[in-house]
C-alpha cells in the first residue's frame, strides 16, 4: 500500500442524534465504539421568522425552512446518516423533542433514503436506561408532532396578527403571544388589587410572664370571652389600664400531637417554586441548572446524568428507583423505612409522560458530588435529592403544647412544639421546615400563679394581596392549566425581555407599556387573555397528542373568529402611538433641543426631540454622583454578554463609582446624597443612605409576602 494512502472510514456504525452536545458527550461513553453521536443543537427546521408561513386555505399547512445558519449542520448529519447503518433520534421525550426528530427523519430520508431511521427515547441519562432505550428503538409519534405543530401555528397566528396592530397602533417593535398575554393579564390584574387596597390599622397586645427563672411571651388572644378588637392605640391603652392590677394565672393546658407527611418528589413547577422560594432562583435559572444536572457532569472519572428529565408534570416513580431509594433508606435509616412504598395521587390534568424529578443515583448524595459541582448546581441537586429521598420515608411526629393564661378579662395564650420523631426530617438539610424548628414550653401547670413583667402592645396593618413572584405566578399558571412543564419559564422570561414587566424586590411589576398592551388586548380581545379559554386550548392541545381531536379543525374553530376581530380591530383601533414619550428638564448637548423620555426596547431612555435630525440617545440619569468632587450623574448600565444591572457614573473611567442597588429618586434627609433600597434578614427591605459614613435608615413594608415552606 503507498504511503499516505488515507485509511478508510468504518462503515457500519449506528448514528445515534441528541440535542445538546452536553448529552451527546455523556452518551457516547456509555455507547462504545459501535455508535457515533451527534448533536442537533435543537431545531434545524422550523417555520421562518420573517413572514407567517401558514396555508390558512389548506389545513393550516406549516411552510417549514432550514434555520438560518443551520443549513451546513444539516447537512453533515445528512453525510453522517448516509454511511451509517442505522440512525437512532434521541431528542428529548416531549413535544418539542419528537418535533425534532420527525423533521430530522424526513430530512435524512429525502437524502439517504435506504438508511433504517428510528426513534429512542428515555427519561434518565444512565447507562441502563441508554442501553435499553437503544435495544427497544420506536417509530416517530405522529400524535406528539401533531400536537407541538398545533401549538406552533396557533401561537404564530395569534403573533404574527397581533403584534403588527401592535406596531401601527401603539409602538413599532412590540409583540403579542398566546400564552405570554394570559400570564401578563394575571400580573396586571394583581397590580391593581395591590393599588386599590387600603390597609386598616389594628393592634395586637403581647405580655412578658414569669415563673421562677421561666420566661415568655404570650398573645392575647380573649377578651371577655371574644376575640379581641383593638382598632386603634387608644383602645389598646384603654384595654392595658384594665390589665395592670389584675393577677395572671394558667387556667388551661392542651396537648396534641400530629402527624407530617413527607412532600412528593418535585414536579417541575414545584421544583421552580421551591427553587425561587429557598434558592433565590429564577424559574429560568433553575431550568438551566436542571438542564446541565440532567445532560450529564464529570463525576471523577465517569460522566453522569445525575437527575432526571426535568420537564414534568407527574409525581410518579419507576419500581426500579423505589427499590433502589429504600435500599437506601434501609441501610443509612432502617427505622424510617415504612413497611412499603409511599404512593402518591397524580392529578387529573397531569399528563404523566416522565417520571417526578428525581436522582438518577441516590447513592449519590449531595455530600459525595459536592467537590463536582458548581455552588448553584449542588443547591439544587440537593433540594431534589432531598425531596425525593424524604418522599419514601416515614412521616414526622410532632406535639405541641398550649397554655391559656387567664388575666383579668382576658386570655393570653401561648403555644410550643418539638419534633418528638424526626422521620423524614432526618435528610433534609436545605429543605428544613418550620415544623423542625422546636420552641418547646417551660414546664408550668394548671392553676399556677404568675408574675406580669410588662405589657408591649404592637401597631399593624393588614396586608394587601401580594404581587407575583417566580415561584406564585408558576403555581397559579400550573393550578389554571395554562401553559406546560416546557414553557413557564420561557413565559416569565418573555415577559421581562419585552419590558411588560419588570423585577423590583424578586417581585414581577407590569411596567406601563405592560398595562396598555394588557388594557387593549382585554378591551379588543377578550378570549385571547381570557384564563378559562386559554385552559380550554390546552386542553384540546392534549388531545390532538392523544390523537382524539383533528388539529386543522381545533385551528379552524379558533382562527375565523379571531381573524374576523383583527380585521374589525384594524379599521376602528385609535393610535396610541406617542403617547408613551414623555417631556423632559435634559437638553440635548449636541444640538440644544429638550430631551424626551421614550421606552424603547430594553426600558425607557432619553432621546433628543430633533430626531431624525439629531439622533443623539443616552440613559436617563437616576441620580448625581455621590463621590466628592464629581459631577457625572448615575444611570444603569449592563455587563457585555451579561443581564446582570449595575448603576454606574457617566464619567467613568475618570469615576469609577458603582453600586449594584438602584438609586430612589429621594435623598436622604441627613447628608442629601440618594437612597437605595436594601434588603438584609435584620432590616428586612429598608430604605438606606448610599453614603457609608451616614447611618440613616428607614423601613419599608414587605410587599413580597412571607416566605414559605418549600413550594406551598
Amino acid at each position: 500500500m503507498a504511503t499516505g494512502t488515507k485509511k478508510k472510514e468504518s462503515k457500519g456504525k449506528t448514528l445515534v442524534i441528541v440535542e445538546s452536545p452536553a448529552k451527546a458527550k455523556t452518551i457516547e461513553k456509555y455507547l462504545g465504539a459501535d455508535y457515533t453521536v451527534k448533536a442537533s443543537m435543537g431545531h434545524l427546521i422550523d417555520l421562518p421568522k420573517s413572514r407567517l408561513a401558514i396555508d390558512v386555505d389548506h389545513n393550516f399547512e406549516p411552510e417549514y425552512i432550514t434555520v438560518r445558519g443551520r443549513a451546513k449542520l444539516l447537512k453533515e448529519l445528512q453525510t453522517d446518516a448516509k454511511k451509517a447503518s442505522l440512525v437512532l433520534l434521541a431528542s428529548d421525550n416531549d413535544r418539542e423533542g419528537e418535533a425534532i426528530a420527525y423533521h430530522l427523519r424526513n430530512a435524512i430520508q429525502a437524502k439517504s433514503g435506504a438508511t433504517p431511521i428510528k426513534r429512542i427515547v428515555f427519561n434518565e441519562i444512565t447507562p441502563v436506561a441508554i442501553k435499553e432505550a437503544v435495544v427497544e428503538p420506536a417509530d416517530i409519534n405522529e400524535a406528539l408532532v401533531n400536537a407541538q405543530k398545533a401549538r406552533r401555528v396557533l401561537d404564530r397566528l395569534v403573533g404574527y396578527n397581533l403584534s403588527p396592530l401592535l406596531w401601527k397602533k401603539v409602538k413599532n417593535g412590540l409583540s403579542a403571544g398566546r400564552v405570554q398575554s394570559v400570564a401578563l393579564r394575571l400580573i396586571c390584574d394583581r397590580e391593581k388589587e395591590v393599588e386599590s387596597f387600603i390597609p386598616e390599622e389594628y393592634w395586637t397586645l403581647d405580655a412578658d410572664f414569669k415563673k421562677g427563672k421561666a420566661a415568655f411571651t404570650a398573645q392575647l388572644v380573649s377578651w371577655k370571652g371574644e376575640k379581641p378588637v383593638l382598632p386603634n392605640e387608644g383602645a389598646v391603652k384603654e384595654l392595658i389600664g384594665q390589665l395592670q392590677q389584675a393577677k395572671a394565672e394558667v387556667v388551661d393546658r392542651k396537648e396534641s400531637e400530629k402527624s407530617i407527611r413527607p412532600k412528593p418528589p418535585f414536579t417541575t413547577s414545584k421544583l421552580q417554586q421551591a427553587a425561587a422560594n429557598r434558592l433565590g432562583f429564577t424559574s429560568k435559572k433553575t431550568m438551566q441548572i436542571a438542564q446541565q444536572l440532567y445532560e450529564g457532569v464529570n463525576i471523577g472519572n465517569s460522566r453522569v446524568g445525575l437527575i432526571t428529565y426535568m420537564r414534568t408534570d407527574s409525581v410518579r416513580i419507576s419500581q426500579a428507583a423505589l427499590n433502589d431509594v429504600r435500599s437506601w433508606i434501609t441501610e443509612h435509616y432502617p427505622k424510617e423505612l415504612p413497611e412499603e412504598a409511599v404512593s402518591y395521587t397524580i392529578e387529573k390534568k397531569a399528563q404523566d409522560a416522565h417520571e417526578a424529578i428525581r436522582p438518577t443515583y441516590v447513592t449519590y448524595t449531595p455530600d459525595s458530588v459536592k467537590d463536582y459541582l458548581t455552588r448553584d448546581q449542588l443547591r439544587l441537586y440537593t433540594i431534589i435529592w432531598e425531596r425525593f429521598v424524604s418522599s419514601q420515608m416515614k412521616p414526622a411526629r410532632s406535639k405541641t403544647i398550649s397554655l391559656d393564661i387567664a388575666c383579668g378579662d382576658g386570655i393570653f395564650r401561648i403555644s410550643g412544639s418539638k419534633l418528638v420523631d424526626k422521620g423524614f426530617y432526618r435528610v433534609l438539610k436545605l429543605l428544613t421546615s418550620k415544623e423542625e424548628k422546636e420552641n418547646p414550653l417551660p414546664e408550668i401547670a394548671v392553676g399556677e400563679q404568675l408574675e406580669i413583667v410588662k405589657f408591649y402592645p404592637e401597631q399593624h396593618f393588614t396586608q394587601g394581596p401580594s404581587r407575583y413572584t417566580d415561584a406564585t405566578i408558576v403555581k397559579t399558571l400550573e393550578e389554571k392549566g395554562i401553559g406546560r412543564p416546557s414553557t413557564y419559564a420561557p413565559i416569565i422570561s418573555v415577559l421581562l425581555e419585552r419590558y411588560y414587566v419588570s423585577r423590583s424586590n424578586k417581585q414581577l411589576v407590569p411596567t406601563m407599556l405592560g398595562r396598555m398592551i394588557c388594557d387593549m388586548l382585554v378591551e379588543y380581545f377578550p378570549d385571547v387573555v381570557d384564563v378559562g379559554f386559554t385552559a380550554t386550548m390546552e386542553n384540546k392541545l392534549d388531545l390532538v397528542e392523544e390523537n382524539q381531536v383533528s388539529w386543522p379543525q381545533m385551528i379552524r374553530e379558533f382562527y375565523d373568529p379571531f381573524i374576523k376581530r383583527v380585521q374589525d380591530v384594524q379599521q376602528s383601533f385609535e393610535s396610541y402611538k406617542g403617547s408613551l414619550d414623555e417631556p423632559t428638564d435634559f437638553t440635548c448637548e449636541l444640538c440644544g433641543k429638550p430631551m424626551v423620555k421614550k421606552l424603547g426596547r430594553f426600558g425607557y431612555f432619553l432621546a433628543c426631540s430633533g430626531f431624525p435630525e439629531c439622533k443623539n440617545t443616552k440613559s436617563i440619569p437616576l441620580a448625581k454622583c455621590p463621590r466628592p468632587g464629581c459631577t457625572g450623574d448615575i444611570v444603569a448600565r449592563k455587563n457585555k454578554g451579561r443581564g446582570k444591572e449595575f448603576y454606574g457614573c457617566t464619567r467613568y473611567p475618570d469615576c469609577d463609582f458603582i453600586t449594584h442597588f438602584k438609586p430612589l429618586p429621594i435623598n436622604c434627609p441627613k447628608c442629601g446624597q440618594f437612597l437605595v433600597e436594601k434588603y438584609d434578614k435584620k432590616n428586612g427591605f429598608h430604605k438606606a443612605c448610599i453614603n457609608p459614613d451616614c447611618d440613616y435608615l428607614h423601613s419599608v413594608d414587605d410587599e413580597t409576602g412571607s416566605e414559605h415552606d418549600g413550594e406551598d
